[in-house]
């Protein structure tokens, strides 16, 4: 047996594989809520309900998907261009660390001005993050994988010596976290009250921004001819290394602004635990999306559904949270085998 490539899939090629990778992904988990002594349809109706059962649950879903659509933006970006960003955390650290550095107090000016420095200070510290790698990649040959992830355990003992040391908030009664951003710094709630704040908004933005420059712009078809075939792009004359480096700045930016929102719209200060590992579940939203900006969004709620809605079903059907971790887990898997089945098709020889 082998696989054969497909050269004009049809419309129910593209879209009946990953249905079908969700839908196994439905019944594994309710096979595993079995083994753990519930009932599985009262697991997934539960788990509905705990992330979209309520204008409560809505909300929370919302804003626990926002740093998830900056890390998946990021990483479909570079993803597109065959540049395998595994450091999403790392940039996020280090849009996260800008913020606070300027926006606790530093500068005295009005929100609108402090927060648009903030933003732009924040994607070019993510930036400049990524290009490391991408020099050390276009330059001398090493391979992105390792430097990308090496970085993010740089960043993460970097943050916890900072808040050890010079960012440590004298009123923290200790603790390792730095001092709360001002006012003026923070970003608005979208509704009073509660937690979703307008880094959802620009989280949207973003997305949409994606969209038009990977199908819209010269940098977009760059991308997709350097991630298709990088010899054949430098024979039609495109700077391939140019590209990978643009297209680098460009995901180590999103990748930072998930940091930003985090501490200026949801947490107010930087800890070491800002991130539960948003980066890597950047991966899986990305690849949930099949690399689409806008695909981006949807596969970023139902992600971030599954987190709300497992907290929410574990006190309710007394089942371990973990569930959800295997459910992305089993997503991931089946939704690389289903992108796989839409390209290729298995023959006998």
């Amino acid at each position: 047996m082998r696989l054969e490539p497909i050269k004009n899939p049809t419309l129910a090629r593209k879209l009946v594989p990953p249905a079908i990778a969700l839908v196994s992904t439905i019944v594994i988990a309710s096979l595993l809520a079995m083994i753990a002594g519930a009932n599985p349809f009262s697991v997934i109706g539960l788990i509905l309900k705990g992330s979209f059962g309520s204008q409560f649950a809505i909300l929370e879903t919302l804003n626990r998907a926002t740093p998830l659509i900056f890390t998946g933006l990021a990483v479909a970006v570079a993803f597109r261009a065959k540049f395998w960003n595994i450091g999403a955390e790392a940039q996020l650290y280090a849009g996260a660390l800008m913020t606070v550095l300027l926006g606790t107090g530093v500068l005295p000016w009005p929100s609108f001005a402090i927060l648009s420095l903030i933003i732009v200070a924040s994607i070019l510290a993510g930036a400049i993050v990524l290009l490391v790698p991408a020099l050390l990649k276009t330059r001398f040959g090493v391979d992105e994988v390792v430097t990308t992830l090496l970085f993010n355990f740089i960043f993460l003992l970097l943050i916890s010596m900072l808040l050890e040391g010079v960012l440590k908030d004298p009123t923290g009664m200790g603790w390792p976290k730095s001092a709360r951003v001002i006012p003026e710094a923070r970003l608005p709630r979208i509704v009073n009250g509660l937690r979703l704040h307008w880094g959802f908004g620009l989280a949207i933005f973003s997305a949409i921004c994606i969209w038009i420059i990977q199908t819209r712009s010269t940098l977009g078809y760059e991308m997709r001819a350097v991630g298709l075939n990088k010899d054949a792009a430098a024979f039609a004359g495109i700077p391939v290394n140019v590209v990978i480096v643009k297209t680098a700045l460009l995901s180590g930016g999103l990748a930072a602004l998930a940091g930003f929102s985090e501490v200026a719209g949801l947490k107010g200060s930087l800890t070491l635990d800002l991130s539960p590992g948003f980066g890597y579940t950047g991966i899986i939203v990305a690849m949930l999306a099949l690399l689409n900006p806008l695909g981006v969004l949807v596969a970023a709620l139902f992600v971030a559904g599954i987190f709300v809605g497992a907290d929410s079903m574990s006190r309710a059907a007394d089942v371990p949270t973990y569930l959800a971790d295997i459910m992305l887990a089993t997503a991931l898997l089946l939704m690389v085998l289903a992108i796989m089945l839409t390209r290729f098709r298995v023959v006998r020889d």
